[in-house]
């Protein structure tokens, strides 16, 4: 664990040494942000580059931290040499505010962490929450298998497939296995550091793109405590028809004492807080509620988006800084623009949409810049051309890097032969499933999903101040795309840029929101009405929240783990097994092993057809003997057989004792060692 810990903090000091180098003038709190999410961004990349010439490997950390001191000493030649921005009250005052907001939703972060990432009980079990219980196993297998393997690799649970789904979140905290933390702390340790970061991220881009000392809290609650009124259908059982009761001080439903009422209320609170996928913000079925919180259903299990969302804050801040006119800094010779152009390259092995979103905004961003022109440069003979040089400059640089990431690894999945349609025309997103017709009508759908913000949206559109309609010019082009384009098999996914476009309209939200409260200084009731609004706004989130700190499932038996942690240390790290498609899987997901086919839950919407390996692997199970041929085609040298196997397959296991040698056995799993190493096709 020290040297997992070590290794990070060098590279988090590189980051700060850099945008101190390179960015002087922006001010303290901006610098250190900035140069923590920089540092792991190279953290992520820098050993990875490494793996593409020995393999994810000690050698290539070693690389790695070389590539990281050479970057920094250049960064340090062509430093920007004025003064660095001292610290002043309104650091002061953002710093409150990081404190008040952000040690609060980082400690929430640790809880959740800690009790969805494979808590440990007193048995030996393994515990998962209910956000982190499908998708989890699978990046843990990433984590696992990516050690020691030459990059590009192949998926861990489906040999012979390139791995082109985004996974330079999980490698590094395969940097943090490797390097001798547990397989929880590697997963934890780091997503906790890229939830406080997006925290601080948001409120540092808050404070940037708005007026007023409060409406960066304001702007960041809306975006991490975000609901809807699903409540409303939570609560529906306590209302109904309804009567006056002369005896009690509220009214009650017909029939109904005071004290009914509040069973009732409780009775639904409990279903909340035990049912699956019973919260506010997200029962797809009967409710159509489909505004999951940020928190709990895409930061804490959805690893690559958390790491998109930590690198692409920073890019939007460094887009206004580097385009808004007030911060255009002549003297700072395009530091900033060439660091964001870099910066945005690097995005789509980490998370593809959120590369995407960013390209979306920066356009928009470009279109009402080139439009509204520069005031600052009206001097100028031609102030626009200044303005598009510069964005082509930006894109140019982020286009060299991102496309052999594209090339290489996006385009060759989305347009794979046999592979389904990654991108097709769909309107409304999930409102509209699979283009069979929406389920409700349109502007209600993001009503009672998103909720008062989406009202107060809609109002503050009609303002003019240029910043907001700047902004909104960002947030514009991506939910046009997000609304009419399907970007791979999950529709659902779309909601990652949704997300995106979302925080933007926070900004303008909040901003709107401030000025109304001061126009209704001095008007009697203002403070009701704010806290009746704030109940509206975040009693969804609160629920959801409330019910993952108390989601408890089982993920992995400690006889399971037992069984994986077997594999581990006693197969080697290129062996092949034979298991079943079950997505609690202790071979890829504990031992790091590969598996001949994993589970239709992950591989079906990374667009793979399975019938074909998913028929072999029931034909090898039922008679071993008769096809030998299946384990060889694989390069399987073991078959795991668990529970999971022996009630989904009529499993000869007689035969396999005959042809193998059982190398291990426990009350839920026995592994056997095939006779022959098969030699694959």
């Amino acid at each position: 664990m020290i040297a997992s810990m070590f290794y990070t903090l060098l590279y988090l000091y590189a980051g700060v040494l850099t945008v101190r180098f390179l960015l002087p003038r922006h001010r303290p709190l901006n610098r250190l942000w900035l140069g923590l999410s920089l540092g792991l961004l190279e953290e992520m990349w820098l050993p990875a580059i490494g793996a593409f010439w020995f393999s994810f490997s000690a050698e290539a950390h070693v690389f790695g931290a070389a590539v990281l001191f050479i970057l920094t000493i250049l960064c340090w030649f062509v430093r920007d040499r004025r003064t660095p921005a001292g610290w002043d009250e309104k650091e002061e005052a953002l710093l409150r505010q990081l404190l008040v907001f952000g040690i609060p939703l980082t400690l929430l972060a640790v809880w959740l962490q800690y009790s969805h990432v494979m808590r440990t009980d007193s048995a030996g079990n393994w515990h998962v929450g209910q956000s982190t219980y499908g998708d989890l196993p699978m990046h843990l297998s990433f984590i696992t298998g990516l050690i020691g393997k030459k990059f590009p690799a192949d998926y861990p649970f489906y040999p012979g497939a390139r791995l082109s789904y985004p996974f330079l979140t999980d490698s590094l905290s395969s940097t943090f296995y490797l390097l001798g933390s547990s397989l929880q702390a590697a997963a934890i340790v780091p997503a906790v550091l890229m939830m406080a970061l997006c925290y601080m991220g948001v409120i540092v881009l808050a404070r940037d793109m708005t007026n007023g000392k409060r409406t960066a809290l304001l702007a960041a609650a809306l975006f991490f405590l975000n609901g809807g009124l699903g409540f409303l259908y939570d609560f529906d059982l306590a209302g109904g028809t309804w009567t006056a009761d002369s005896s009690a001080p509220f009214f009650v439903r017909a029939g109904q004492t005071v004290s009914g009422w509040f069973s009732a209320v409780s009775e639904r609170i409990s279903h909340i807080l035990t049912g699956y996928y019973k919260t506010p913000t997200n029962q797809p079925d009967p409710n159509n509620l489909r505004w999951s919180n940020v928190i709990c259903d895409m930061m804490v299990p959805q690893r690559t988006l958390l790491g998109g969302w930590c690198m692409t804050i920073p890019c939007l801040y460094l887009v206004n800084a580097e385009f808004r006119s007030r911060m255009l800094d002549p003297q700072n010779k395009n530091r900033g623009l060439i660091l964001l152009g870099v910066w945005a390259g690097a995005l789509p092995l980490i998370h593809t949409h959120s590369f995407l979103a960013l390209g979306l905004a920066s356009a928009g961003a470009m279109c009402y810049d080139l439009i509204h022109g520069d005031p600052k440069a009206l001097a100028e003979r031609r102030p626009r051309l200044r303005i598009l040089l510069r964005y082509l400059v930006y894109g140019g640089i982020a286009a060299v890097f991102a496309a052999p990431q594209l090339i290489g690894f996006t385009f060759a999945q989305a347009f794979r032969e046999g592979t389904r349609s990654f991108v097709t025309f769909q309107f409304n997103w999930v409102n509209n499933p699979s283009g069979t017709g929406m389920r409700d009508l349109y502007l209600w759908f993001y009503i009672k999903n998103i909720g008062l913000p989406f009202l107060v949206l809609i109002a503050a559109l009609f303002d003019k101040t240029p910043r907001n309609r700047r902004i909104f010019a960002m947030a514009l082009p991506i939910i046009l795309a997000a609304e009419f384009v399907r970007f791979q098999p999950n529709e659902y996914d779309n909601n990652k840029l949704f997300y995106l476009a979302w925080l933007l309209c926070c900004m303008i939200i909040s901003d709107w929101c401030s000025r109304l409260w001061k126009r209704l200084d001095g008007m009697s009731g203002r403070r009701f009405l704010a806290a009746a609004a704030a109940v509206v706004t975040f009693l969804s989130a609160g629920l959801t929240i409330w019910r993952e700190c108390v989601s408890d499932y089982v993920a992995f038996s400690s006889d399971a783990v037992e069984a994986g942690l077997f594999a581990k240390d006693n197969t080697a790290p290129d062996a092949v097994f034979i298991t079943g498609t079950e997505h609690l899987n202790p071979v890829i997901s504990i031992a790091g092993r590969q598996i001949a086919c994993g589970p239709d839950l992950w591989l079906y919407w990374h667009g793979f057809d399975t019938y074909e390996r998913q028929e072999e692997i029931e034909a090898f199970y039922e008679n071993p003997e008769g096809y030998p041929e299946i384990p060889a085609k694989y390069g399987a040298e073991y078959v795991y057989v668990s529970s999971y196997e022996r009630s989904s397959y009529d499993v000869d296991e007689e035969v396999l004792e005959r042809i193998g040698l059982k190398v291990f056995e426990n009350g839920e799993a026995s592994i056997y060692r095939l006779a022959e190493p098969a030699v694959p096709d």
